[in-house]
């Protein structure tokens, strides 16, 4: 296909594919799906090997958060029944992100409900960064807490963070749809203070929330011109309680145009497989591994994900590998562009061989909006020892039971009850 031939070749080149070509991979047939998948593999390959980073949510302040986004099931007046808790002491947080990275995490994500820190909270986070730095050598610390203010990102980066998580989420067009209580520019100045910090900038986006093939191109090109160096891509978790529990509209193999889209756009960055991808890609899930180069493991901020150790076995199995803490993320050119390297760099590869750097709540959801988990605040609560499934429109199915193609699997949503804020281990 001459289209797949050109945006091959434009990505080995990190050239940008017109809007025209990238509305072109959304609107491929299934019959094209696997020679997408292994168009995109070639340019993911060219840069990132056949590597794969993995992440570690800790959500550090949950539910309650003062913000609207329609997708959260922290926001304002959501009846999800999400764990709810105020902030997790350092020793607490350190002792989760530890779990995370005994599983191979690179990358912890500190995530905060709320609109924005206030200059006390971002006290109680910069002690935290340095728990567990000390605990964890070489750890990737990124911080996930909202709208910032002066400052604040300075303070962030002086106590040790490597990155900062603020995600567009959709198209500046159809933002003020999905949320009122701020607005996208807020977003992209917040990106911006990351990067003026010298943080490594984390943003994205949340497919599946009814939007067009447009807003879907719109934002990744924003994201694109945002330069950030890592671009999660989140699949909506419809959860009951929210305004959009009935946005059941993506299959496995939307799911997997829209990453080839987003790598084919963004070449060289660290494209991240983050909240929904066991509710909607569901078995497809390794061919993903041959759009991104990383992932979230384990359980996301609200919901439950897979096990730890499936996840390990379904890299494993796919014929890829778990970056290790040695090697730098990032191609050498973008990894020296950060300065000494980039986020856990020790020289970075220049091109795939070489060894070698998302939220969407209302102010949370580090690379994971973990399809409406992400990012909002106070009160106590230790969870159940049982995952309680969230019954959203449409019928789920039962262990066996057959799902007719494109029906809700609301038997794959359900509400973490374990890790953080809980007194039950984590699922790393």
């Amino acid at each position: 296909m001459d289209l797949l031939n050109t945006l091959v070749d434009k990505g080995l080149r990190r050239e940008l594919p017109t809007r025209e070509e990238a509305l072109a991979v959304l609107a491929t047939s299934d019959d094209d799906l696997l020679d997408v998948v292994a168009a995109a593999g070639k340019v993911r390959r060219q840069w990132f090997g056949r590597r794969v980073k993995l992440n570690y949510l800790v959500n550090l302040k949950s539910g309650l958060c003062p913000e609207d986004c329609s997708y959260c099931s922290q926001r304002l007046g959501s009846k999800a029944g999400i764990l709810k808790y105020t902030w997790l002491k350092p020793d607490e947080a350190s002792k989760a992100a530890a779990a995370g990275v005994a599983g191979g995490a690179k990358r912890v994500c500190l995530v905060a409900s709320g609109r924005g820190p206030t200059d006390r909270d971002v006290d109680r986070v910069t002690q935290t960064i340095e728990a567990i730095k000390e605990q964890n050598e070489g750890v990737e610390v990124c911080a996930c807490l909202g709208l910032l203010s002066d400052g604040q990102a300075d303070r962030l980066r002086s106590a040790g963070a490597d990155a900062y998580n603020h995600n567009l989420n959709t198209s500046e067009e159809t933002y003020g749809a999905i949320t009122t209580t701020h607005t996208y520019a807020d977003r992209v100045e917040t990106v911006q203070q990351a990067q003026a910090a010298g943080l490594s900038a984390c943003s994205g986006l949340i497919a599946g929330m009814g939007e067009s093939d447009k807003d879907l191109v719109d934002v990744v090109f924003a994201l694109r011109d945002l330069d950030p160096d890592s671009v999660p891509v989140n699949f909506l978790i419809p959860f009951e309680g929210t305004p959009l529990a009935k946005e059941w509209n993506l299959t496995p193999q939307r799911c997997l145009r829209i990453l080839a889209m987003v790598r084919f756009v963004c070449p060289d960055v660290e494209v991240r497989l983050a909240g929904g991808r066991e509710v909607h890609l569901r078995s497809m899930q390794p061919l993903a591994l041959h759009l991104v180069n990383s992932i979230f493991l384990g359980d996301y901020l609200t919901s439950e994900g897979q096990a730890g150790q499936t996840d390990l076995d379904m890299i494993a199995d796919a014929g890829f590998e778990v970056e290790g803490q040695g090697t730098t993320t990032l191609p050498r050119h973008r990894a020296d562009a950060l300065g000494g390297g980039g986020c856990g760099s020790q020289g970075a590869p220049e091109a795939a061989g070489a060894t070698g750097c998302g939220s969407h709540g209302g102010g949370g959801g580090c690379g994971s909006h973990e399809a409406s988990g992400g990012g909002c605040g106070p009160c106590g609560g230790h969870g159940e020892p049982e995952p309680a499934t969230v019954a959203v429109a449409g019928a789920g199915a039962g262990a066996g039971e057959s799902v007719p193609a494109g029906a809700a699997r609301t038997d794959l949503v359900a509400v973490r009850r374990r890790g953080a804020g809980t007194d039950l281990a984590p699922n790393a």
